[in-house]
């Protein structure tokens, strides 16, 4: 049966893609089985009306995501819901049109709930729509989401490894890889920089924060003889260790991280490279 404002463009035993012009428009029949198209944009105020029916996935535009997000803050919101979501890259999308969005858009950004169904940036979104309807997310608790990648590989084997949490950091870092993190640096991470202690570390100075409480752990394990930085947390993402490398500048460092060629002011990518080299030829890996 069709809702009013609905139009289904995708049926199968498992639900529906259904297409709508705007995130109000979606109902209690979708709960737990329909995907929703919408052609309005993935903030938080229309996840709010599509949450409140958690559909089974959603897909909303990103309104070229605009000042602090909030064109896609809706991603994250869904996430919290349990909701696999994903927005269409605005320049492919008509906007109010969900049929049309259905067929022509193109995915630009996805929350981890979709990911983990196989949907990924580039991706039509008819593709996508299918790929939400027809596969189940995994599993994942808090702990299991860590976007953990080895960025770069050094001549002896060292290597930058980007992490969202130096929380997440593993036994075979231990003395061995540059963790590239995206929380603050202040005390209350010193436990897990002295249980991980990397061969260095760069993580967000979380803003600064009173008295310079979000670099504090900079100076704390640099008696265990720890490298490490911070990177600005108004040009990298925090909760996000890949902007940390790709978009951090070093905002603070400790005396060992400056030892191996670490200065204030410097991308985090030269910076990582620094911390990984034990020689000059490491540092200048490419």
């Amino acid at each position: 049966m069709t809702e009013p404002l609905q139009t289904v463009v995708l049926e199968a035993e498992r639900g529906r893609v259904v297409a709508v012009d705007s995130a109000y428009d979606t109902r209690p029949v979708n709960h737990g089985r329909d995907v929703v198209v919408n052609a309005s944009y993935c903030g938080v105020l229309p996840a709010r009306f599509v949450g409140r029916h958690t559909p089974r996935g959603a897909i909303g535009a990103d309104c070229a995501v605009g000042p602090e997000g909030a064109g896609i803050a809706g991603l994250w919101y869904l996430e919290a819901l349990g909701v696999a979501a994903a927005t269409a890259d605005i320049a492919t999308v008509t906007l109010g049109d969900g049929v049309d969005m259905y067929e022509t858009a193109v995915v630009s950004r996805v929350n981890a709930i979709a990911a983990s169904c196989g949907v990924a940036p580039g991706m039509p979104v008819r593709a996508a729509a299918r790929a939400l309807l027809e596969r189940d997310p995994e599993p994942q608790g808090a702990d299991d989401v860590t976007n953990r990648a080895v960025v770069h590989r050094g001549p002896s084997g060292r290597a930058i490894v980007c992490t969202d949490s130096i929380a997440f950091g593993l036994p075979e870092d231990r003395g061995r890889n540059v963790l590239c993190t995206a929380g603050h640096t202040g005390r209350s991470a010193v436990h897990y920089l002295r249980k991980v202690a990397p061969w260095g570390f760069i993580c967000s100075d979380g803003g600064g924060g009173k008295d310079g409480s979000g670099i504090a752990a900079l100076a704390i394990v640099e008696a265990d003889g720890l490298a490490g930085a911070t990177v600005d947390a108004r040009g990298a993402r925090m909760g996000d260790g890949h902007s940390t490398y790709e978009d951090g500048v070093i905002s603070a460092c400790n005396a060992h991280a400056a030892a191996r060629g670490v200065r204030v002011g410097q991308p985090a990518r030269e910076a990582a490279l620094a911390l990984l080299a034990g020689d000059a030829q490491e540092a200048a890996a490419p």
